[in-house]
């Protein structure tokens, strides 16, 4: 793992088909869920460590954290209620890397990951990663009909930089909606 804060293409191209940890505990508020950690969350062991990833500011803009995280401070997360997790954990370049099966075999994992620890929401960020892990070729942003594991579950658009769909207030915005709807945080 890189110890300094940017890695090299040598670092980046090692990185391809680590995994990164998941942050999680039990009972958690919310357990947000990445597509699959990039080259730059592989090589640093941090999840949406790539510069220009909207995830903390994002984060921190909902009202989720008091102020605004770096991703070596993730296991922060915790005190806050919030943790993370991916649909598949193998670090590619992009997304568009992995394969249905993929998908489908880590919303298997996601779903029994969920069952184990109980949050009181999944929050999947990114549409299409939903879509094809869960077979909800209709799903929308947003909350969803479905429970997993008795978890609410929502769809909020994925902070990569890649996104051009949401701007990071965008993003913010959708991850507010989620916020506001929680019960309020136990001290």
């Amino acid at each position: 793992m890189v110890s300094q804060a940017r890695p090299t293409a040598e670092e980046l191209e090692q990185a391809r088909d680590r995994t990164v940890p998941d942050v999680a505990a039990p009972g958690l508020r919310v357990l947000f869920c990445g597509i699959n950690p990039g080259l730059w969350s592989g090589a640093t062991g941090r999840h949406f460590a790539r510069p220009g990833n909207r995830f903390w500011p994002a984060l921190h803009r909902s009202g989720f954290t008091p102020r605004q995280l770096r991703p070596e401070e993730q296991r922060e997360l915790l005190g806050y209620g919030l943790g993370i997790t991916n649909v598949v954990a193998r670090t590619t370049a992009k997304a568009d890397e992995l394969t249905a099966e993929e998908y489908r075999l880590g919303g298997e994992a996601l779903t029994a990951r969920v069952e184990r620890l109980r949050p009181h929401a999944l929050a999947v960020l990114g549409i299409g990663a939903y879509r094809t892990a869960f077979g909800r070729r209709k799903a929308a942003t947003g909350r969803q009909d479905e429970r997993i594991g008795g978890a609410e579950v929502w769809v909020l658009p994925n902070p990569s930089g890649l996104n051009a769909h949401y701007t990071l207030d965008g993003i913010a915005a959708e991850f507010r909606v989620l916020r506001e709807s929680l019960p309020p945080q136990e001290t």
